[in-house]
């Protein structure tokens, strides 16, 4: 059945007749429309050995009857009850296979009618590939034959993917661990129609719980009941052939792992008393180590519930965390235990411990490393060589150590000691590969390990590998890149001895396509896809990355879009649009580092203005708004005014060039970009309009930290009141346009947020428009929805900026 749903929208008088309107779907102008109503090419994904390849196609964007579907809110999830699929997928619709080598794409038969496709997922042997399909009445488990290029379905609607990822491959490469519905779920109950059996009650024994604004909590009871029905399952071992057979009765079945070797399966399910306050995440849990044929070994871990965490993003809970098979074992289980419990604020020497534990766990794990900050992440390699990594957000430093697992004994040396915001200093990821076990290890050859980076400088981002000897501690450069009118993105090493390597390369109207590089041979470049450009009309619009300073010294970027076909002699005075989204620093150096590539390919969507350079207006994208806060000062201390200098800045650097009216600016930013923008109207001068896209305006709602703030109100009242455009509405005379999600899931951007604050502009003479997309979440997917917001835009654009 097709949807006609009708926009609700409240306006300010003074945009139109009315203070209120119903208005139907509209579509921007046809420059901009030829732009957003394009086909997007495939999706590639590779097997391990680079043979061959899988093309997967989905559509442009979302339907509102897409959005339409009945959805269930629990537990931080967004599900829908009927398919038992999360309501927030995006479906492929359609795939093909290709040789690298060849050219010929084949398409795969015996897919489903209406493909609804998700959960990709290539065997160990790279000869199979499974993926669910989500039909009307659920979703079923289908496996594609590479060599046949043909799909067939291996069970009914019956697999439970509520929580992500239904179902695993086994070593053996023909029997798959499947999370299935149980066969006798009870139905939902319908907290509308069902009559509440008492008030619902949340009580505190005065413990802090410093908690930030989740959304889709639990409320009551009912909810209870059916998140507990929703995400219960029984696993089954599947084989290639469409047998069944039942692995474990059923359970709330939270993560499933298979030990390298597949001799052992740890299961962990979701335990009771559930939370209204915090996401299932932080429900109490059990992990059980299971054999192959589903023989209890051990239980290794036992979660309570976690709404009690203290101040701090370096806060953790109590106990064992980050547990997972070590990959390059058959059969060992790391984890990490805070010595700290957990208390960023507690002085201790070593923050962290990591655990080994071998199967079947008849001992006591074993310590294989103290650390001085919170862990981050180990990559394994071997016996007697891993890189542990460690990080403390305060002072943004990490240090990566090489580690001897099978010694502990051997102290850590530590490898790099850096600020993780100083890109240009970057020393890349170190490069791995699939080992006998198909898990992801370290790449050795002959002593030496691999990195890749990014390429960050401040002439420009060149791309680089570097060797790492693992017995001098020596780093040397085997490739960088050298394009200056092209991008370079190195994917992976596909083989060390002759020196093949997975690039992707683009320029500013060429497509990113994949290619095969010999960093050993000059200009050795072998193409392996050709997509095209689908945005002609703007493929000779100027673009370029220009660099200035704030007034204070900090340098500063974004990247500049005009018209195409502007005169730069004659320099026509145009209006200015500035998209931004502040970003916290502890540092001037880091601060002023830049990460834009003019030669990036200018790929348009709802989430920028570069639309708008087809109608006679200068862009700058993505220009920096640092906010720094160096040695005691917290970055949020001098929020306000940092934000109106790194505004003056871009506005001072376009003007300088010639381009612009400088009375004829407008600012635009989505998220924590519309609380800047807000800010940005009330505090300043600078800007003819603004527009802000679901922020949050009264940090008061958002009383235990935001962003990347992690004092509460209470401790800096201050600074939460004077960074609030709610507290300060009453300044703001400058016209806004003020656009939201019906139904924002994000933490701390309630949709409330933007209604209460439209009130306040309304009920104080402001110019503002406040737009409600239905259905939408914190980013919007339904095509009427952002054809209708471009709409939007252009219209405010056009009354407030450009006449």
């Amino acid at each position: 059945m097709k949807l006609k749903v009708t926009l609700l929208l409240f306006l300010n008088i003074g945009f139109f007749a009315f203070a209120q309107e119903n208005l139907t779907y509209q579509k921007p102008s046809k420059s901009i429309l030829d732009l957003a109503d394009y086909e997007r090419a495939p999706t590639v994904s590779m097997d391990t050995k680079k043979e061959n390849m899988l093309l997967l196609y989905r559509s442009t964007y979302k339907t509102l009857d897409d959005l339409n579907q009945e959805e269930l809110r629990l537990g931080g999830l967004r599900i829908n009850p009927v398919t038992n699929i999360s309501s927030t997928v995006t479906y492929t619709i359609n795939l093909k296979l290709r040789k690298i080598s060849g050219k010929e794409e084949i398409q795969v038969s015996g897919l489903p009618q209406n493909p609804k496709i998700s959960n990709i997922l290539w065997s160990p042997n790279d000869k199979k590939i499974l993926f669910s399909h989500t039909t009307n009445s659920g979703v079923e488990l289908w496996v594609l034959d590479i060599a046949t290029a043909k799909a067939t379905k291996l069970t009914d609607a019956t697999v439970n993917a509520n929580l992500g990822n239904p179902f695993s491959w086994f070593l053996d490469n023909e029997t798959i661990l499947v999370k299935m519905l149980p066969k006798n779920r009870k139905p939902l109950l319908d907290s509308k129609k069902d009559l509440p059996t008492g008030p619902i009650i949340s009580s505190t024994a005065g413990a802090k719980s410093q908690n930030r604004t989740y959304p889709d909590m639990l409320k009551n009871q009912n909810d209870e009941i059916n998140f507990e029905n929703i995400i219960t399952s029984e696993l089954y071992k599947v084989n290639l052939n469409g047998t069944a057979t039942l692995f474990k009765d059923a359970a709330m079945y939270a993560g499933e792992r298979i030990s390298p070797d597949g001799n052992f399966i740890m299961v962990t399910t979701i335990q009771k008393p559930f939370s209204y306050v915090v996401p299932l995440n932080r429900f109490p849990s059990k992990t059980i180590v299971y054999d192959s044929k589903g023989k209890e070994v051990k239980t290794v871990n036992e979660v309570p519930l976690n709404e009690v965490i203290p101040k701090g993003f370096m806060a953790v809970r109590k106990g064992k965390r980050e547990m997972s098979w070590r990959n390059d074992k058959p059969a060992t289980l790391s984890y990490v235990v805070a010595l700290d419990e957990g208390d960023p604020a507690n002085k201790v020497d070593f923050r962290d411990e990591v655990y080994l534990w071998d199967a079947p766990f008849a001992n006591n794990a074993t310590s294989l490393a103290k650390i001085p900050q919170r862990y981050s992440d180990i990559v394994w390699g071997n016996d007697t060589t891993a890189f542990l990594t460690d990080e403390w957000y305060d002072t943004r430093n990490t240090k990566t150590y090489l580690i001897n697992p099978s010694n502990p004994a051997q102290q850590p040396k530590v490898i790099t000691d850096r600020n993780q915001q100083d890109v240009y200093s970057d020393p890349g990821v170190f490069e791995t590969k699939k080992n006998q076990y198909n898990k992801y290890v370290l790449a050795i050859e002959k002593d030496n390990a691999f990195l890749i980076g990014e390429g960050y400088t401040k002439e420009g981002q060149f791309p680089f590998i570097s060797e790492f000897n693992l017995k001098t501690l020596q780093s040397k450069r085997i490739y960088t890149s050298t394009y200056k009118d092209k991008k370079e993105d190195l994917l992976g090493i596909e083989d060390f001895k002759t020196g093949k390597v997975l690039v992707q390369i683009q320029s500013k109207s060429e497509y990113p396509n994949y290619y095969f590089r010999n960093i050993k041979k000059q200009n050795s470049l072998t193409p392996i896809t050709s997509f095209k450009n689908p945005f002609e009309s703007i493929k000779n619009v100027s673009k370029e990355v220009i660099k200035y300073k704030r007034k204070d010294g900090v340098e500063l970027s974004g990247t500049l879009y005009l018209p195409a076909g502007y005169d730069k002699v004659k320099k026509e005075k145009l209006p200015l649009l500035i998209w931004a989204y502040p970003a916290e620093y502890k540092d001037r150096n880091s601060a002023g580092q830049s990460t834009q590539n003019s030669n990036e390919f200018t790929f348009p969507y709802y989430g920028s203005f570069v639309y708008w350079v087809t109608k006679g207006y200068v862009v700058l994208d993505d220009a920096a708004f640092p906010i720094i806060g160096e040695g005691t000062t917290e970055p949020n201390d001098n929020f306000i005014s940092q934000l109106v200098d790194n505004a003056a800045a871009a506005i001072d650097a376009v003007d300088a060039l010639g381009y612009i009216n400088r009375k004829k600016v407008a600012v635009g930013g989505h998220s924590y970009g519309a609380f800047m923008t807000a800010n940005l109207l009330t505090h300043s001068d600078l800007f003819a309009c603004g527009i802000a896209r679901s922020g949050a305006y009264n940090r008061t709602l958002t009383p235990f930290g935001f962003q990347t703030e992690q004092r509460n109100y209470w401790e800096a009242p201050e600074v939460y009141t004077a960074m609030s455009p709610f507290m300060n509405a009453d300044k703001m005379k400058t016209p806004m346009l003020l656009v939201h999600g019906e139904a924002d899931n994000n933490p701390g951007t309630f949709t409330l947020q933007t209604e209460r604050y439209y009130q306040a502009l309304k009920g104080l003479g402001a110019t503002a428009r406040m737009v409600i997309l239905p259905k939408e979440a914190h980013s919007y997917v339904a095509k009427e929805n952002i054809l209708h917001l471009l709409w939007e835009q252009d219209q405010f654009l056009e009354k407030y900026l450009k006449n």
